[in-house]
């Protein structure tokens, strides 16, 4: 497939140029015109590029890309990052944002159908663009519930503040470090919020809100929508994908 095709149909898909982030998404490395075989990776950092070149791949589509703020030079490991994907024509396509507010295979939307939620709702306006799942739990679903699913089809669960009822009905999901948003998922209605990592000065808005909170990890949590994504592609396209899983433990 010809990547710029690729690479259009993805922008559209993702409503790219819709989502305002942290830096330039989309295409942020050319390499190969043509695309067959797509590595899906979290993360852009020396290992993901050396395990996609190991694969053959003549794409990578990360959650985390290169381009985060202001710009930066190309020294250090920075520089040998950029080079090695040049080096080896490796075209690299990021997905940030858009790819956690998507609605039908972004990571929210990913986690909440993984878990059996049904979706009623978005929330967690972040420049402009709710990225947050707002669902309803099946009838009769526990928080235990919900824990042991996230442990079977997602990953290791990192911490579970149990301070709200143990009969779920409510749950808002947020992937990645969101641990801000606990105390309004609370003020909305949420029994029960997940995202994937905390600090300590947020241990007390899960406590003073009566509000469950687990946290699946940031890594594990920003999975399953570019796994999604690929399979997406698969089917779209026929092209040959392989998610490579590279934890961090956090």
């Amino acid at each position: 497939m010809k990547r710029d095709e690729l690479v259009q149909y993805l922008d559209d898909y993702l409503h790219m140029h819709d989502v305002e982030d942290y830096g330039p998404n989309g295409l942020q490395v050319e390499g190969k015109a043509e695309v067959q075989r797509v590595v899906g990776l979290v993360d852009c950092h020396q290992p993901s590029v050396d395990a996609a070149i190991a694969h053959d791949a003549d794409m990578m589509i990360v959650h985390h890309g290169i381009f985060w703020g202001p710009a930066r030079r190309l020294t250090g490991s920075y520089g040998r990052l950029v080079r090695t994907m040049m080096a080896a024509n490796l075209n690299l396509y990021a997905a940030h944002l858009a790819l956690d507010a998507h609605q039908e295979l972004g990571n929210n939307a990913e986690l909440a159908r993984r878990l059996d939620l049904n979706v009623i709702d978005w929330w967690a306006n972040i420049k402009g663009t709710n990225l947050a799942a707002l669902a309803e739990a099946p009838a009769g679903a526990t928080l235990d519930d919900l824990v042991q699913k996230l442990e079977r089809r997602v990953g290791p669960v990192n911490l579970v503040q149990a301070h709200g009822p143990q009969q779920v009905r409510r749950v808002g999901v947020l992937s990645g470090a969101a641990p801000n948003f606990i105390a309004t998922a609370a003020e909305i209605g949420c029994d029960t919020f997940i995202t994937g990592e905390t600090d300590h000065a947020h241990y007390y808005d899960a406590l003073n809100g009566g509000i469950n909170v687990i946290f699946a990890g940031h890594y594990a949590s920003e999975t399953v929508g570019i796994q999604a994504l690929g399979q997406h592609l698969v089917e779209q396209f026929g092209l040959t994908f392989e998610f490579v899983d590279l934890p961090t433990g956090l």
